[in-house]
């Protein structure tokens, strides 16, 4: 039976419409950090999520929660469930993300839906975010939060052989530091091992659902510029096991841990 009553959803839904615009100059730094966080050494190629290098979260210390995150209850209703996690995305690239130019960022919470199961409670809040610059909209993105209870402790996934195919990325502790300063992400599970393995039950350091999402976007690039890329993530990919990135069909890529688990299933679309 679920323990979430009916008032605490009616009040976490309040948070429907709730909306937030940023300014900013969109800074080639930034960029380049960004661009080196997620492994791209061409300076004449832009990174694949671009956007995600700016307009970043930036709490004050006495903002942020117990697990890095920031405090929920200002923008993102403040859901009592003890693990948030980035679900899935989908994401329109309507124009070039452009450095030198001001950025408005409007974000906006747009549902927030209940789900009890045998898995226990989930709850999801979606935002879209819409970047304009000069008038236009250059992106459009709506991305999912799940807030789950704690589970049960987790163990490193058992390898399976033959390994399964793909191209293998084997990021370690520096990559997921860099890509945490890069986005400005102080979830600990990216980087707080006594943490992550004491509170969350994990076996091991998480690796960042966007950085994998990154890093898929990036695959699919080498076919063309990106018109949409969504993604899901399914299950969690552990530091310290390596990653099999693949094209599964013209239009969809995904990520595949060592045991031979799909961890995260992303579709394309070309401009």
């Amino acid at each position: 039976m679920s323990e979430i009553s009916e008032p605490q959803i009616t009040e976490w839904k309040n948070a429907i419409g709730r909306e937030v615009i940023e300014y900013q100059p969109l800074d080639k730094l930034a960029l380049r950090r960004y661009s080196r966080a997620v492994g791209l050494t061409d300076e004449g190629h832009a990174p694949p999520l671009p956007h995600w290098a700016f307009f970043l979260p930036c709490p004050l210390d006495a903002e942020i929660g117990p697990d890095g995150h920031p405090r929920r209850g200002d923008f993102l209703p403040a859901i009592t469930l003890p693990r948030r996690m980035f679900a899935s995305a989908s994401i329109k690239f309507e124009g070039p993300v452009e450095t030198g130019l001001e950025g408005q960022l409007s974000s906006r919470v747009a549902e927030v839906n209940h789900k009890s199961g045998r898995s226990g409670d989930l709850v999801f809040v979606e935002v879209d975010r819409t970047l304009v610059q000069e008038g236009s909209v250059r992106v459009r993105e709506r991305q999912t939060y799940v807030y789950r209870d704690w589970g049960d402790v987790l163990s490193m996934p058992e390898t399976v052989t033959p390994a399964p195919d793909g191209e293998v990325w084997a990021p370690n502790e520096v990559n997921l530091f860099r890509f945490s300063a890069a986005t400005f992400n102080g979830h600990r599970i990216h980087y707080d091992l006594p943490y992550t393995k004491e509170v969350e039950g994990y076996p091991a350091l998480i690796v960042h659902g966007p950085f994998t999402a990154a890093r898929l976007a990036g695959l699919a690039m080498r076919d063309g510029a990106l018109a949409e890329f969504s993604f899901r993530a399914i299950a969690p990919i552990f530091l310290g096991q390596p990653i099999y990135l693949r094209k599964t069909t013209k239009n969809e890529v995904e990520a595949v841990r060592a045991d031979g688990a799909t961890a995260m299933q992303a579709k394309v679309t070309y401009q």
